[in-house]
């Protein structure tokens, strides 16, 4: 059966390739909806308005999203966009605008509210229209949103997040400027960066793998193994920084054109249970997921540990891919990813948290990511998975 490859239609890549934003879409909207959080908007919004305004392109400006972005957000965000006449969107961030925004089209284009195209209730596909163009000026090295066809939104009266996914919500155009990640701080340049780990793990032991997402899932791996830890320790070093960059950005096309697995489908009622930034929840458990599943894919485990350097060509198969989530796990150690929970996580009591963990475990399985995983787990196994990760982990950040 044929493969299908979906991916930006134009990607621009390098310093200063912000102030090309105008020029790419100069052909494709008229009057732009600009979404961002307040800080980073108050940081690059007006040279984004400034490209955009001298490329004749009028700007209503949405600088109120969220981190973790709400169906409430989007409501928000959707209503200037229709006041405004717009008819087309530019975001500024990370995964929180982009999301924002490629929901904002997604209602635009086909009505109604978003959490009616989520995959519980419409199915992947579930998209009818395509959304307006979207540019995604990317902020962070970590979520890849800027290449996929995938929006995560929380729902705040359930406290749980849901996913759309459709081809009809990937970006027109994917801006990739290591200027403006130089500032974004070492914790985030560490869970943004293992957040995009995970994605290209993810992509190459999903059960949907093919050789375009393996050639990318390989090259992102190779990239953020070598490249994170420089630009954790020093921000200003912009080959660090535009290689980060490119590589969350192939982790990105890798996952959207495969899969994502188990890690995402226990992410989410995890990060809205403790809190944490979807990109934190991802790096937590990815080491844990990988020790899980190890048996589906030995094969694949093994070569993600040499690219770690835990093993050689030499190291028999199945060593090899027992060495592929410690590996991990001492690569967050050395970006000290999981002191950021002080500051990002809310981390209950263990009895609190062990009362929610079979709903969160439900939750998980019913988000279908786990069916891509190469070893399909149980309800009580990620159950057990959810209390390993509570007792390594979050018990010293209670």
């Amino acid at each position: 059966m044929p493969e299908r490859f979906v991916s930006p239609a134009e990607t621009v890549v390098g310093s200063g390739a912000v102030d090309s934003v105008g020029d790419r879409m100069a052909d494709r909207g008229s009057r732009a909806l600009v979404l961002a959080t307040s800080g980073v908007f108050d940081r690059f919004g007006q040279r984004v308005r400034d490209s955009l305004t001298d490329a004749g392109i009028e700007t209503a400006v949405f600088d109120e999203v969220r981190p973790d972005p709400t169906v409430a957000n989007v409501e928000a965000a959707h209503e200037l966009y229709r006041e405004a006449d717009c008819d087309c969107l530019v975001t500024l961030g990370g995964g929180s605008p982009i999301d924002t925004g490629k929901a904002v089209g997604v209602v635009a284009a086909n009505g109604g509210e978003i959490r009616e195209y989520a995959t519980d209730r419409a199915g992947y596909e579930g998209v009818p229209e395509q959304i307006p163009p979207l540019c995604a000026v990317n902020t962070t090295a970590g979520t890849g949103s800027e290449a996929t066809r995938s929006i995560v939104i929380t729902d705040e009266t359930t406290s749980t997040k849901f996913l759309v996914v459709s081809t009809a919500c990937v970006p027109t155009v994917a801006v990739e400027d290591p200027e403006l990640v130089r500032s974004l701080p070492p914790s985030h340049t560490a869970f943004t960066g293992i957040d995009a780990l995970t994605h290209a793990v993810e992509a190459f032991v999903s059960v949907h793998a093919w050789e375009m997402s393996d050639t990318l899932a390989r090259s992102a791996i190779d990239r953020i193994v070598r490249w994170l830890p420089v630009a954790w320790a020093n921000g200003d070093h912009i080959e660090a920084r535009e290689q980060t960059l490119v590589g969350q950005f192939q982790a990105g096309q890798a996952f959207t054109n495969s899969s994502v697995a188990l890690v995402h489908g226990m992410a989410r009622p995890f990060g809205a249970q403790l809190h944490v930034p979807h990109g934190l929840a991802n790096a937590i458990l990815l080491p844990y997921v990988m020790e899980f599943s190890v048996q589906g894919a030995p094969e694949r485990y093994a070569e993600i540990a040499r690219r770690l350097g835990a093993a050689t060509e030499s190291t028999p198969t199945r060593e090899a891919a027992q060495a592929a989530g410690p590996a991990v796990r001492e690569l967050c150690t050395d970006v000290s990813l999981y002191g950021y929970l002080d500051e990002f996580g809310t981390v209950p009591e263990r009895a609190a948290y062990a009362e929610v963990v079979p709903e969160m475990a439900a939750d998980a399985i019913a988000s279908g990511s786990p069916d891509n995983n190469p070893r399909k787990p149980s309800h009580e196994e990620v159950a057990d998975l959810y209390m390993t990760v509570y007792d390594d982990v979050l018990e010293a950040y209670q």
